[in-house]
């Protein structure tokens, strides 16, 4: 009996050894700091006085924050930088956001391209100054006033990356999405920069566009996590022999042959069919897929039948708007939804878009992402209330914001991953 346990413990003893031993190549590597920057502090200073407030304002004294998983940034940091560009990601990454968005449409050469539409590039990018202008669906045509100085109608255009190759595509530099409806030339056209946002990062030497593989390439440098969207295509389909299904595929293959683990990538769709897609020809991607919800409306959201009917299909992740979430409770509070709640009894996981996204909260009017809680929402420290409630009271996952540094901020407190 003694021989045996000493044999046991021996053993037991080397074990131990060994794994001490190997220890170093199994720890986790250290979090990656991030540079908040003082956005943060300001949205805190600006609060009501609460137990949140004094909470965060304690946080805020810390020597260090770090990266985050439950910080997603939403085409990068648009709220300052152009989206989809090397510049905005790269500012998006040092703010703390984990994972980083790169929304997929394709070009004439069926190339994916990170744009938030296949026909904002008049809006985006710097077109309709260049000689790719004469590509455009619909070239730029100046707004028309009356004699009062009354518009008749509004300056428009429309420019497609289905309109143009790879190599022209490339030529091309993001700017501030934007546009002046009142424009009379090119140049007031692409001038329509809100008053909240900058162009301060828009200069000759920025904007740098991205393929899909550029933008997978950049996130494996910077350390993140990816959540690409498909989008919509703005032409038929199939186009020019490109199916839909061809082109959820090629989104998936680009991370494969970059040697991207599914378990580091959630591609999202507003189309249910290509989560459909995912789940039965790529499953280990599939698991992760996120179902964007395109609800403009409470009256538009899924019933609690049909959100149980979506985890009952596979789909793991359900993404509405901010609205969707949230519901205005007793006195100036703030309250999960309905839809919430029902989200989580179907067992769903939830993330959610997107903060920073609606300008001033302080003027009572905040627009689609806070509708459904415009009279809780008065000042700008009211953001750190709304993240509270959809994290600590909902349960989400991640947020999407457009300035990913709020986020971080919070979900360092928040002790949130």
């Amino acid at each position: 009996m003694f021989r045996t346990f000493a044999l046991a413990f021996l053993l037991g003893a080397i074990s131990v050894q060994a794994l001490a031993q190997a220890e170093p190549r199994l720890r986790k590597p250290p979090p990656v700091p991030a540079q908040l920057g003082p956005r943060p502090f300001f949205l805190v200073n600006d609060m009501t006085e609460s137990a949140l407030k004094h909470e965060l304002l304690a946080c805020a004294r810390r020597p260090q924050f770090v990266r985050s998983d439950f910080s997603i940034g939403h085409r990068g940091a648009a709220l300052q930088f152009p989206e989809h560009t090397k510049e905005s990601y790269e500012a998006a990454a040092r703010m703390g956001a984990g994972i980083l968005e790169c929304d997929v449409t394709f070009t004439k050469d069926k190339e994916l391209v990170c744009r938030h539409a296949q026909n904002d590039l008049h809006t985006t990018t710097n077109i309709l100054a260049t000689p790719l202008a004469a590509k455009c669906l619909r070239p730029f045509t100046p707004a028309s006033f009356d004699p009062a100085g009354q518009r008749i109608t509004a300056a428009s255009a429309e420019c497609r990356t289905s309109e143009l190759t790879l190599a022209e595509f490339k030529t091309l530099r993001g700017k501030m999405d934007a546009s002046n409806p009142n424009a009379r030339s090119v140049a007031e056209y692409m001038a329509g920069t809100a008053p909240w946002r900058t162009d301060l990062y828009s200069g000759p030497g920025s904007g740098t566009l991205l393929t899909h593989r550029e933008s997978i390439e950049l996130f494996k440098q910077l350390g993140v996590r990816m959540t690409p969207e498909l989008k919509g295509a703005s032409v038929a389909m199939p186009f020019d022999g490109f199916t839909q299904q061809a082109y959820a595929q090629k989104l998936i293959d680009e991370y494969r042959q970059a040697g991207v683990p599914p378990k580091d990538v959630w591609p999202q769709s507003f189309d249910i069919a290509d989560l459909r897609y995912w789940l039965a020809h790529e499953p280990a991607f599939g698991q992760q897929a996120v179902f964007l919800d395109r609800a403009r409306t409470v009256a538009e959201l899924p019933s609690a039948r049909q959100l149980v009917d979506y985890r009952a299909e596979g789909i793991r992740i359900w993404a509405p708007p901010i609205f969707a979430l949230l519901e205005a409770g007793p006195g100036n509070s703030i309250v999960p939804s309905q839809a919430a709640r029902d989200a989580r009894r179907a067992g769903l996981e939830i993330i959610t878009w997107t903060l920073e996204r609606s300008g001033l909260l302080a003027d009572g009017n905040n627009g689609f992402y806070f509708q459904t809680i415009d009279s809780q929402v008065g000042r700008e420290g009211d953001l750190m209330r709304v993240l509270d409630v959809l994290a600590r009271q909902v349960g989400v996952r991640g947020v999407f914001s457009d300035w990913p540094a709020s986020v971080s901020f919070y979900a360092n407190c928040a002790g949130l991953k």
